[in-house]
């Protein structure tokens, strides 16, 4: 176990115009190295992550017993290619480490075509395109390109070598505890085990990062455990905070029920722990051209995108940092707010209208029993409407916290 020494301050600003740019230079950054769910590249992409936040390093050993799955044999590559009879590269690892299926055992072998094509992986309906492939338990290894290498290969002896070992050693992730007033935990957890694909692993590495790197700039009222590892309800508070903002983002969105298939999600739901943790990606995966290919690459990730998806994520811990729930300290009628000043306050906005009607809508389900999302949800009216009210009418002693504890 190890512990990063160096983490930039972050200076970051997340309504900045260059966000956007800053994550995508990070990604830029860590897209050539070649990943797996163990190995090398995978400890490189940490220690750069390590640079930026405070990440505790975690080594678990080949054949370590996790629940009813055993920690692999730890995969490393240094090259890999195919050579035609002339001695030209035809198939080349150092142009694109997709090149290769991950966890590929070491081979040097000369090959016809025909045997060699036992080996190859190509996605004949998107010929200009490298598939993604693996093969992390069962020990075999193989070759991808696009069709059109392929359809272009002669009859030829093919020297295929994979300078790749595949040995006892460990499996690293990388953990960031933010501490909060409270021990209560937002875990956010992104995989960090594919080689060059920039959506689908690199974009949640950056932002998840970046998020860290604010999130420990600021106090904050919960514990915050970032995971960058390789890899039910519905109805949680997370859920319902997500649901809302998109809900008053006026862009289009899905909400999908959980599924087994997924990503990391279906670990954390899994009947033993069953935690409220759900996936947020701009378009599920295998639902877009580009997924697990060459074409998930730097030039398909937007800076505009990527600096839109950090703010989405910290407007959710506001709402949950400031979900509290209230009692209404005058609970018999409407309290007079004109001699308090807060009707000529709200005189000068030209939300006027929206205004007094959160403070009336906070009021009214102030008992206790209603938390600040929940006021949200059934007047219609955004969060942060609903908490600038509810900070005005506590600073007017109208209100007091129900308890010292956010609403569970």
């Amino acid at each position: 176990m190890t512990a990063s020494t160096t983490m930039v301050a972050a200076n970051l600003d997340p309504n900045s115009a260059e966000i956007g740019k800053q994550l995508h230079a990070f990604i830029a950054d860590l897209y050539p190295i070649c990943r797996s769910i163990t190995g090398n590249g995978l400890r490189e992409t940490l220690r750069r992550i390590g640079e930026r936040i405070p990440l505790e390093i975690h080594e678990v050993p080949t054949g370590t017993a996790a629940f009813d799955w055993t920690i692999p044999r730890e995969w490393n590559i240094r090259d890999a290619y195919v050579k035609n009879s002339r001695g030209e590269r035809v198939i080349d690892f150092q142009r694109s480490n997709l090149h290769v299926v991950n966890y590929s055992v070491p081979v040097k072998k000369s090959l016809s075509l025909a045997e060699l094509k036992e080996h190859l992986h190509t996605l004949p309906d998107r010929p200009e395109l490298i598939p993604y492939r693996t093969s992390y338990y069962k020990e075999t290894w193989g070759f991808c390109l696009t069709q059109r290498q392929l359809d272009a290969l002669p009859e030829d002896r093919y020297e295929v070598v994979i300078d790749s070992s595949l040995e006892n050693g460990f499996l690293s992730y990388g953990e960031c505890v933010v501490p909060g007033e409270t021990s209560e935990e937002i875990l956010i957890s992104c995989h960090s085990c594919h080689p060059s694909l920039c959506n689908d692993n690199l974009s949640g590495v950056a932002i998840a990062t970046c998020l860290a790197q604010i999130i420990a700039s600021r106090s904050n009222r919960f514990t915050y455990r970032f995971l960058f590892i390789p890899t039910r309800r519905g109805d949680a508070e997370i859920d319902r905070a997500i649901l809302h903002l998109l809900g008053n983002s006026g862009k289009p969105f899905n909400v999908r029920d959980f599924s087994p298939y997924g990503y990391d999600e279906r670990q954390y739901c899994s009947p033993g722990f069953n935690l409220p943790v759900g996936c947020l990606n701009r378009t599920q995966h295998g639902k877009f051209s580009q997924y697990h290919t060459s074409a998930d690459n730097l030039e398909f990730v937007a800076p505009d995108a990527l600096a839109d998806t950090l703010r989405l994520c910290l407007q959710i811990f506001d709402v949950l940092e400031n979900n509290y729930t209230y009692l209404n300290r005058n609970p018999k009628g409407e309290p007079q707010l004109g001699k308090r000043g807060l009707y000529r306050s709200i005189g000068g906005h030209a939300d006027a209208e929206t205004r007094e009607m959160a403070m009336l809508w906070v009021l009214n389900l102030s008992d206790g029993q209603h938390s600040l999302l929940d006021i949200a949800e059934r007047s219609g009216l955004n969060f942060e409407t609903i908490q600038k009210a509810a900070s005005d009418l506590q600073h007017h002693q109208l209100l007091t916290p129900a308890s010292q504890e956010k609403h569970a």
